[in-house]
């Protein structure tokens, strides 16, 4: 009886958990840490929202079982929201499917369409929902490249030629979390034309599409002709509206993995409460001026931080969107790999990161900075990570004396 279950046996130990540990350890000790580690949004949800949820929730009738795929409203306001931004035009009645966050959408669509021995195309590194929902459904998965090129599309053509059986799906995601990479129309194209060739579904997440700062707002991949055919996008108030707690996220385009989707979730869920679905298409529906002042201040603080830690010595990309930074690992850090270096950035800093091995082995190298610390709180950061860096010769040697056995 104490044989793990197999599912469990599939699911590799957390990764972030011996940093939550440690971070949790030195508050406990009234330290003060600052804390990248998490893309939990720090701003308040915006007043216009938050006061139609008290509008509703004091009508006794919203607080019934709602409807499981989202109220007609709330997928209404989804829809308008597509043709508004990208174009695109899809059914409320069938393209459009409410969720409890993107996350639970993309883990229920998993189980929809996966079958024990299935092949799922999955980026490396990756937000882990976008493989461990595979795996949990019993699927396996092959990794391919994140970036948006040439390497991406060679990797799908090998893993169409190499995998038995041929993939069922590949998943998308950009502007990706971690990496911050940002795809263009003509690569979406270029990935609709052959998986449509294939027989293979695309699933799309761009949880991150409104939080861009450098040129034009990315695309979804619904703008290509016919991707409709086979392709589904997932989306998130989270980010957007700062609305994490509120679990609300959406899956919309292709009408068949839209109804899979639909109908586990019916033997799951019955929906998310109902006026955190009006609420929800009071902000698609309503001014959008919060979330231009919501991406500013995101542009800022990536700003100080990416300036700032140039400054110190830490040179890393800027990225063009997402609330993340994908930082290298310095060199003089990077055989310790990425969750001791964490750890000793913690210990030393008093600054949380995300270890990138959490993502994927391929994030090893790296470690990810989300931007949900005010600006002074970043510079503060940054003050704490430059006397690190300028002492590393000492602390390298005391993480070395630490991932040491004794004898």
């Amino acid at each position: 009886m104490d044989k793990d279950f197999f599912k469990i046996r599939r699911l590799p130990p957390y990764v972030f958990a011996e940093v939550n540990a440690m971070k949790a350890r030195a508050r406990a000790c009234n330290e003060d840490i600052i804390d990248f580690g998490m893309g939990n949004p720090d701003f308040p949800t915006p007043p216009h929202i938050v006061a139609k949820l008290t509008e509703t929730v004091v009508d006794p009738r919203t607080h019934r079982y709602s409807e499981s795929r989202g109220i007609k409203g709330l997928r209404r306001a989804l829809a308008g929201y597509y043709e508004r931004r990208f174009g695109v035009s899809v059914d409320p009645e069938t393209e459009v499917v409410v969720t409890l966050g993107s996350k639970e959408g993309l883990a229920n669509l998993a189980s929809a369409i996966s079958s024990p021995g299935d092949m799922i195309l999955v980026p490396n590194p990756s937000y882990p929902i976008h493989q461990f929902g595979f795996i949990i459904a019993g699927a396996s998965v092959r990794n391919i490249p994140v970036k948006p090129d040439g390497d991406f599309l060679a990797a799908l053509e090998r893993a169409v030629q190499h995998s038995v059986p041929k993939p069922v799906a590949v998943v998308l995601n950009y502007p990706n979390n971690p990496t911050a990479e940002v795809a263009t129309l003509d690569f979406y194209g270029q990935v609709v034309d052959f998986c449509r060739h294939h027989e293979i579904y695309i699933l799309s997440d761009v949880a991150y599409a409104e939080i861009y700062f450098d040129g034009n707002p990315p695309p979804s991949i619904l703008q290509i002709p016919g991707a409709k055919d086979l392709a589904v996008e997932f989306t998130s108030m989270s980010k957007t509206y700062s609305m994490p707690g509120w679990r609300i996220g959406f899956a919309c385009g292709n009408a068949r993995l839209i109804a899979a989707l639909a109908r586990v979730k019916s033997y799951l869920d019955y929906g998310a409460f109902t006026p955190v679905q009006v609420a929800a298409a009071a902000a698609l529906n309503g001014p959008q001026d919060c979330v231009v002042e919501m991406r500013e201040r995101y542009r800022q603080r990536r700003d100080v931080l990416i300036g700032g830690l140039k400054a110190a010595g830490w040179d890393l990309p800027s990225p063009p969107a997402t609330m993340f930074a994908w930082a290298p690992i310095p060199p003089a850090f990077r055989h310790l790999g990425s969750v001791e270096f964490a750890k000793l950035v913690l210990r030393e800093a008093k600054v949380a990161v995300a270890p990138g091995l959490g993502f994927g082995e391929h994030g090893d190298g790296f470690v990810r900075f989300a931007l949900v610390e005010n600006s002074h709180r970043t510079r503060q950061a940054v003050r704490s990570l430059k006397s690190f860096l300028g002492r590393y010769h000492n602390v390298v040697e005391m993480a070395e004396k630490r991932m040491t056995p004794a004898e």
